[in-house]
């Protein structure tokens, strides 16, 4: 009886540790998300200030997303070799050191290298997040609660750094869109080491294959170059980049199928779970992350919006998002399952988006932003869950880093690719517009119409593939 009762008075600690564990998960991620966003807002004063060229602007972001998704599946997989508590305390340390490098630059190239090793940084944190999520709630509806939170962090994360971006741009200045990380990230470090529990990883002799960690590294990182810098380059240049990546991929997983200890283990792709949600995840996030950008363009740039006004415009995105994913996603998924709260969620994207490609020169944020952002944000809170919760489910334990790290990877991919697209085509046409006499303002806004009109078309593909790769899985 003493030793049930003992048992009983310690299962509230174990809960709480779980879920302060997923606390310190939560702000870790949130820390590395806003990052991705919260320059945005802040380009053209880090121009002004250190006088970059409309092209070298670029790097400020591309120095960030060429390392940070070029290592993720690395550093997934190594989290499970060295074990990811280490890996993701190891992480924070680094993207916290890295953002008081960015914050005190004063050149473009300190400015660039700071972004790089912020980069590393965000990988060694995010890549394993989602392993010791699915090991800290092994309960389906307990984890089905953790994700919909984690969810919430992550979608609601990348809005609220648009409207830091313009907070801390306007009231001091461009340097604290990075210092902001110094007292978040000590907190989450020291939080980290004292609520995670220790963990033993399978040791790198088991699966330590450094041949097929270059070649997948470079290859990712290759990716993720001739992406962002399509608009920069020719096509000729462009085509023989991406050619070049695709050798690497090819010969890594040569290398994955011949090697002894694979770092990859291509079995995994077999999951048609794992391997659908990550393909609609590229979509779904490339339709999302244009949005965010070209949104706060058109905001900026044709409606007339300050920096801190279009930060503000778009707060009910993760305010709206937080909501649903903490009070209804966990439970609409246990009610309908994944598989249809997924349809639902991709069906409200579709609309936000081609309702968001009718927004006029001289339109108005009530009536031709507000609607469709609602429609957005509720489409993503409802879809991004159900989506993770499927392509982890795809995976077996031991591979849960790895799994992790690809999923990161897709949404790195993903964002990368919908950004470069949709920018491009967006800048074609308003500077074809421009050739032929238009005015600059009304030829901006048919150029963001364009690439909204894509956006949706990219939404509906990833709705269909869903529907049919995914249909099996509807509890």
């Amino acid at each position: 009886m003493s030793t049930l009762s003992e048992a009983q008075s310690r299962a509230p600690e174990r809960t709480y540790s779980r879920w302060a564990s997923l606390v310190v998960l939560c702000a870790g991620t949130l820390m590395t998300i806003l990052d991705g966003n919260i320059v945005t807002v802040a380009m053209p004063a880090i121009q002004r200030d250190l006088g970059f060229s409309g092209p070298g602007l670029a790097w400020v972001v591309n120095a960030y997303m060429i390392p940070f998704g070029g290592l993720l599946l690395l550093v997934g997989r190594l989290g499970d070799l060295v074990g990811r508590k280490r890996m993701f305390t190891a992480g924070l340390a680094v993207f916290t050191a890295a953002s008081v490098l960015c914050g005190v630059a004063t050149s473009q190239g300190m400015l660039i290298a700071a972004r790089a090793v912020q980069g590393v940084g965000g990988a060694m944190a995010s890549a394993v997040v989602l392993g010791m999520l699915f090991a800290l709630f092994p309960e389906p509806r307990e984890l089905a609660r953790a994700i919909a939170v984690f969810s919430a962090v992550g979608a609601g994360g990348g809005a609220l750094g648009t409207f830091l971006g313009g907070a801390l741009t306007q009231a001091l200045n461009w340097h604290w869109i990075f210092l902001i990380n110094l007292p978040i990230g000590i907190a989450a470090w020291f939080a980290a080491v004292r609520v995670l529990a220790p963990e033993q990883g399978a040791g790198l002799g088991r699966g330590a294959d450094y041949p097929g960690a270059a070649l997948v590294t470079g290859a990712l990182m290759l990716t993720v170059y001739v992406i962002v810098g399509t608009g920069a380059r020719s096509l000729t240049a462009t085509l023989l980049l991406g050619a070049l990546a695709l050798a690497l991929f090819v010969a890594f997983t040569v290398r994955q199928a011949r090697a002894a200890r694979p770092l990859l283990r291509l079995r995994l792709f077999r999951s048609r779970l794992l391997s659908g949600a990550n393909a609609v995840q590229i979509l779904m996030i490339g339709t999302m992350f244009g949005f965010q950008f070209i949104g706060a363009l058109y905001v900026q740039r044709v409606l007339g919006f300050s920096e801190l006004l279009t930060g503000t415009a778009f707060l009910p995105a993760p305010i709206a998002v937080g909501a649903l994913m903490l009070g209804l996603s966990a439970r609409t998924i246990g009610r309908f399952g994944a598989y249809r709260v997924l349809l639902a969620g991709l069906v409200l994207i579709v609309a936000g988006m081609a309702l968001l490609s009718r927004a006029p020169a001289d339109g108005s944020y009530v009536a031709d932003v507000l609607p469709p952002l609602l429609l957005l944000a509720t489409g993503f809170a409802a879809a991004m869950p159900a989506l993770t919760g499927l392509a982890m489910s795809g995976a077996r334990e031991e591979d849960a880093g790895l799994a992790s790290g690809l999923f990161n990877t897709t949404q790195v991919v993903g964002g990368s690719l919908g950004l470069a697209v949709l920018s491009t085509l967006a800048a074609g046409r308003t500077d074809d517009l421009v050739s032929r006499g238009a005015e600059l303002i009304p030829a901006t806004a048919e150029g963001y119409q364009l690439a909204f009109r894509v956006a949706a078309l990219i939404a509906t593909a990833a709705l269909v593939l869903a529907a049919g790769v995914l249909r099996g899985r509807r509890d």
